[in-house]
């Protein structure tokens, strides 16, 4: 096979991408992967940002279901080179008052740390650690299957159904202390839902259990390991990967897409179909000629919801963070969060276009389970919090200021915090999105997380079973059902439907 004759093209070689891509091509389709940039994996990439010795990862950095997910475990990836290293403390969530909510995959002393709270967490940790194989099929996997969703039990439905209706806050209430009732809603806040959004305490609670079961492993030497092992993994299927090349248009003759144009002028045919691994609107609007896309469809991706924006800063330390809270030293995932409704408070600030002076964030620890992230003795830290996508004055005025009160607000939490620090790179929503065009505004999620933007509402329904309006065309990315989330879910779920319908 050369890169001229492929069954199937993919655009994007961000993980759902290359997942897209080495199922079809394990299923005898020769695929060719054309990526823009001169590196592959998108948004989970792994970079020097600070010092050299120091690696960063640019985008996800935890990765609850590289070991779990349906999409990714055929697939193999530890015999393409991927390692997974584990903190002893998977999520932490401190306080200024001294309390500290745990998750950790070592339940004896999650346990023991959550106290009266204990009884509430383990039934919640034992329904996932014994059901797993048959909750991620169903959560991950195509809407319409129906065989996944039948191999639920009624108990799992039930736990599924109210989770799917009830708000974080709603969630937290069973638990006794305000360290534990903090922990849903902050890891409900990955994404842009808020601890009082109806419909919202889904995410936050199938975070929390995969944190108790799954955990928060990192890739060792960096997030960039998860796209190399995937590519490793569509090569040894002969499959095909080709950089700098830049699709800009779909060609579609009789109401397929037969082809893909580079910005080269270069015309690469597609004997079977296309599937993207780009943003919804930058599909419909901008790569596919007038007159493919339903005027409806046109209407909705003119206004598609996108989340918050992501404002994230990179640190070298030249030591451990020195939190006051002991099982935060030990942490993967530290969220900086006083109380549901601090929580809630800073969801509104963001809501309303403001900068928060205190804001919620995730704290990521690579080095503390991946020693190679940094020299010896020495660590690196991220923190990532929601921010408006666009300021008054541009985000160039107010970037270091706001870099500022987030150190703040760890210094808070981890006195002489500040005199570790050896160098900082910072990341505003603009730049995120230079990074990787998916990321419009900043938004990590392919779009809200909100209950309007999930299902069969996402990108637009009824085109949510990864079909498009074009016959041969498949879309694959977050925008896609299940959405975010390094899971390969999106691209797992495309090619399911591809080779379903193609095969036909």
């Amino acid at each position: 096979m050369t890169i001229g004759d492929p069954d199937v093209v993919v655009i994007g070689a961000g993980p759902n991408g290359l997942v897209a891509a080495a199922h079809l091509a394990r299923a005898g389709l020769r695929v060719l992967v054309l990526e823009s940039k001169d590196t592959i994996g998108g948004a989970c990439a792994s970079r020097a940002l600070t010092r050299p010795g120091f690696v960063h990862d640019v985008g996800a950095g935890f990765f609850p279901f590289a070991a779990v997910s349906p999409a990714l475990s055929p697939l193999s990836l530890h015999r393409h080179g991927l390692s997974l290293a584990h903190a002893p403390i998977d999520s932490a969530h401190p306080a200024l008052d001294g309390t500290c909510g745990v998750l950790a995959r070592d339940h004896a002393r999650a346990f023991a740390l959550a106290g009266d709270d204990a009884a509430v967490w383990r039934p919640i940790v034992e329904w996932m650690a014994e059901r797993a194989h048959a909750i991620l099929p169903a959560l991950l996997g195509p809407i319409d299957d129906v065989r996944a969703k039948l191999g639920l039990d009624l108990g799992s439905i039930a736990a599924l159904t109210e989770a799917g209706l009830s708000s974080a806050r709603q969630l937290s209430a069973r638990f006794r202390a305000e360290a534990s009732r903090r922990v849903i809603p902050a890891l409900g806040l990955h994404a842009d839902v808020a601890p009082d959004d109806r419909c919202g305490g889904a995410v936050g609670l199938m975070l929390a259990a995969l944190a108790a079961t799954a955990g928060f492993p990192v890739a060792v030497g960096g997030a960039q390991a998860i796209p190399d092992a995937l590519a490793r993994a569509l090569a040894a299927s002969s499959g095909q990967l080709r950089t700098s090349a830049r699709v800009s248009k779909i060609i579609v003759r009789r109401g397929r897409a037969v082809a893909v144009a580079l910005d080269s002028g270069e015309e690469l045919p597609a004997r079977v179909a296309v599937v993207a691994d780009t943003g919804a609107p930058a599909l419909y609007l901008r790569m596919l000629p007038d007159g493919c896309v339903p005027s409806r469809l046109i209407r909705r991706m003119r206004r598609y919801p996108y989340g918050w924006g992501t404002f994230k800063v990179d640190w070298a330390l030249s030591g451990p963070v020195p939190f006051v809270s002991a099982p935060c030293r030990d942490a993967a995932v530290v969220h900086a969060g006083e109380s549901v409704d601090d929580l809630a408070r800073f969801a509104r600030e963001v809501r309303a276009g403001l900068i928060p002076n205190n804001p919620y964030l995730v704290l990521g620890q690579a080095s503390v389970a991946d020693p190679s992230r940094a020299p010896a003795g020495c660590h690196t830290l991220y923190a990532y919090t929601h921010a408006p996508s666009e300021v008054d004055g541009g985000w160039s005025t107010a970037r270091e200021r706001f870099a500022d009160a987030i150190e703040r607000r760890i210094e808070g939490l981890a006195p002489g915090f500040r005199a570790l620090v050896l160098a900082r790179a910072i990341h505003d929503p603009a730049e995120l999105e230079r990074f990787d065009e998916n990321l419009v505004g900043g938004d990590l999620g392919g779009g809200t997380a909100a209950i309007t933007n999930q299902l069969v509402f996402r990108p637009a329904f009824p085109w949510f079973r990864h079909a498009t309006p074009v016959a041969g065309l498949y879309l694959c990315s977050a925008y896609t059902h299940p959405g975010t989330g390094v899971a390969g879910a999106c691209g797992w779920n495309a090619a399911r439907a591809l080779l379903d319908r193609e095969a036909r």
